[in-house]
C-alpha cells in the first residue's frame, strides 16, 4: 500500500506529540504527589485551631461588618474618588500644549508612582502635621486616607486617563471642531466621555488595587471606630493569641476583590470583543 505525503507527515509529527504527552501526564503526577502529600502530613487539627477558631471568629462579629468592612469600602471608595479626579487634571495636564503643566504632571506621575504607598501614608499622617502645625485634615483619619489612597491612585490613574484619551481617534476632536466646539467643549463632551469606556477595566482594577492597600491605615494611628480590617483582625489576634482575626479578615478581602476581579475580566472580554 503506498503512503502518501500526509501519512508521512503524521508519522513525523507523532513523536513529538507523543512526547509532550508524555510530559504532561508526568507533570499531572508529580502535581498530584506534591497535593497528595501536603494533605497526608499537614497537622489540620492545629491549623483549625490557630486559623479558624470558631469561638475566637464568633468575637468578630458584628463589628467586623459594621465597623472594619464598613471603614475599608469608605476608605477605598473615598481614595478611589479623589484618585481620580487628581488622575483626570494631571492626565490633562500632561497633554496640555502649556509646558510648566506638563512637566508638574510627569514629574507628580514620577515622584508618586515611584514612592511606596507606604511611605505616602506615613508622610500624610506624620509630616503634614509636623509641617503645618495646628491645621488639621478635615474629616480626620477618613480624611487622610482619602488623600493619601488619592495621591498613589492619581498618579496610575492619570496614565491610564491619559491613555485612554489618545486611544480616541482624532478625527472626534476635528468633527467636533467643525461644529463650532471649543476645545475645552470637545473634551467634555466627545473625547473624555468616550475615552472613560475605554479605561473602564484598568480602572477597576486600579479599585482592587486601592482596597488592599486601605490596610495602610493602621500607619495612621486609627481610633477603635474607625480601624478597618487589617486593623481590626491584628488588634484581636493580639488580644486572643491567635489568628484566625487575620485569616478571617483575609476571607473579607476576597469577597470584595474575587467578584471585582472577575467584573474587570468581564469587561476587558467586552471591550475586546465590541472593537
Amino acid at each position: 500500500m503506498t503512503r502518501t505525503p500526509a501519512d508521512e507527515a503524521s508519522a513525523v509529527a507523532e513523536p513529538p506529540r507523543r512526547r509532550r504527552k508524555i510530559i504532561r501526564s508526568a507533570q499531572y503526577v508529580v502535581l498530584t504527589a506534591a497535593l497528595t502529600l501536603v494533605v497526608v502530613l499537614a497537622d489540620w487539627q492545629r491549623l483549625q485551631h490557630q486559623f479558624l477558631e470558631p469561638s475566637v471568629a464568633s468575637r468578630m462579629f458584628p463589628d467586623l461588618i459594621t465597623i472594619a468592612l464598613t471603614n475599608t469600602v469608605v476608605y477605598t471608595l473615598a481614595g478611589f474618588g479623589v484618585g481620580l479626579v487628581l488622575g483626570l487634571v494631571v492626565a490633562l495636564m500632561r497633554l496640555s500644549s502649556v509646558a510648566p503643566y506638563r512637566w508638574i504632571a510627569a514629574t507628580y506621575v514620577e515622584i508618586f508612582r515611584g514612592l511606596p504607598a507606604l511611605l505616602i501614608f506615613i508622610f500624610i499622617g506624620v509630616g503634614v502635621p509636623l509641617a503645618f502645625p495646628g491645621m488639621a485634615i478635615p474629616g480626620g483619619a477618613y480624611g487622610q486616607v482619602a488623600i493619601a489612597l488619592g495621591l498613589v491612585a492619581g498618579a496610575y490613574m492619570a496614565e491610564t486617563i491619559r491613555a485612554g484619551i489618545q486611544a480616541v481617534p482624532r478625527g472626534q476632536m476635528e468633527a467636533a471642531r467643525t461644529l463650532g466646539m471649543s476645545y475645552g467643549q470637545a473634551m467634555r463632551s466627545i473625547v473624555i466621555p468616550q475615552a472613560f469606556r475605554i479605561i473602564v477595566p484598568p480602572l477597576t482594577n486600579e479599585l482592587v488595587l486601592l482596597f488592599k492597600d486601605s490596610s495602610l491605615v493602621l500607619f495612621l494611628g486609627v481610633s477603635l471606630e474607625t480601624r478597618e480590617l487589617t486593623k481590626f483582625g491584628r488588634d484581636l489576634a493580639g488580644e486572643t493569641a491567635n489568628t484566625t482575626p487575620i485569616f478571617v479578615a483575609g476571607l473579607c478581602y476576597l469577597l470584595i476583590t474575587i467578584p471585582l476581579g472577575y467584573v474587570v475580566r468581564r469587561l476587558e472580554a467586552r471591550y475586546a470583543k465590541a472593537r
